[in-house]
């Protein structure tokens, strides 16, 4: 409580320019960022203090012959590991099990009706896949992808039907739990939602799942934290958290398109499929 107090009167966040927060879990990790700022701004001072009285004591006005023996206390040794001390504190006494709260608690059961999302990079934006109201994620694979079907999406996947993938930008639901699968189709990226204090790479073959809930609606833009390509500069997409009736009006037009296209691949798919084989190579035709 103490420590919560001294970080909400003596913010050094917002002095550093950081954006306010906007989820449930980031005054925790605010409060964890603002002690750390502060712990090293009282380092510094501390340390550049000592630096300029070792110039002034040890100077050569001060001291014309040198002395080869130096310090003959051990103030500075045990200054030192009272530092090494604090920061193993900080670590393992905070760091650490804020780290294994946020992982233990993302609500990945089926029974949970967290809003699930699929994020992939490419070079260079971002690709947005929702699981749906029955939450499940629709079949993918390569065959299926066409300049409607980015994610390709198996149309002949009942679990695909209530699916939705947008390109550029992200919809959330204010005070509903999130998870987010963040991957990648090339390169290495970044997904990060600095008001949301989430951070994580997105890397090829690897599905990396963050959790966080909204509690405020807003419209914020989302960071490639990761040298990308020659185009990293421009990957940029934007989020926005609205009101359940909002996304729910948003959702209805792209479930709308989304059916559309899946429709008219699985009609080529059933067309393609009902179409006589072609003769095989020297057979010959019935007269």
């Amino acid at each position: 409580m103490l420590l919560a107090a001294i970080s909400d009167y003596f913010d050094l966040n917002k002095l550093g320019g950081m954006m306010p927060n906007h989820s449930a879990h980031g005054k925790e990790i605010d409060q964890m960022l603002n002690f750390c700022h502060w712990f090293m701004l009282i380092l510094f001072v501390g340390w550049f203090s000592y630096f300029l009285y070792a110039v002034w004591r040890f100077s050569k006005r001060r001291n014309p012959r040198a002395d080869y023996h130096g310090v003959r206390n051990h103030v500075s040794t045990h200054i030192e590991a009272s530092v090494v001390i604090v920061e193993a504190v900080i670590l393992l006494g905070f760091g650490l099990p804020l780290w294994g709260k946020r992982v233990n608690e993302i609500p990945l059961g089926e029974q949970d009706d967290a809003l699930k999302i699929r994020a992939m990079g490419y070079q260079f934006g971002w690709n947005f896949h929702y699981a749906g109201t029955d939450g499940k994620f629709g079949r993918q694979h390569v065959r299926f992808v066409t300049g409607s079907n980015v994610l390709g999406l198996d149309p002949t996947d009942p679990d695909a039907a209530d699916d939705i993938v947008a390109t550029g930008e992200m919809h959330l639901i204010n005070y509903k739990a999130t998870v987010v699968r963040i991957s990648s189709r090339d390169v290495i990226h970044g997904f990060a939602l600095h008001e949301m204090r989430i951070q994580q790479d997105a890397i090829p073959g690897t599905e990396v799942p963050q959790w966080f809930r909204p509690v405020s609606t807003g419209e914020w833009q989302i960071i490639c934290a990761q040298l990308c390509g020659a185009g990293h500069s421009g990957m940029a997409a934007k989020y926005m958290v609205e009101d359940q009736k909002t996304f729910d009006d948003w959702y209805k037009s792209q479930i709308e398109y989304t059916q559309g296209f899946l429709k008219k691949q699985a009609e080529d798919l059933a067309k393609k499929a009902a179409e006589p084989a072609p003769a095989a190579h020297g057979e010959k035709k019935a007269h």
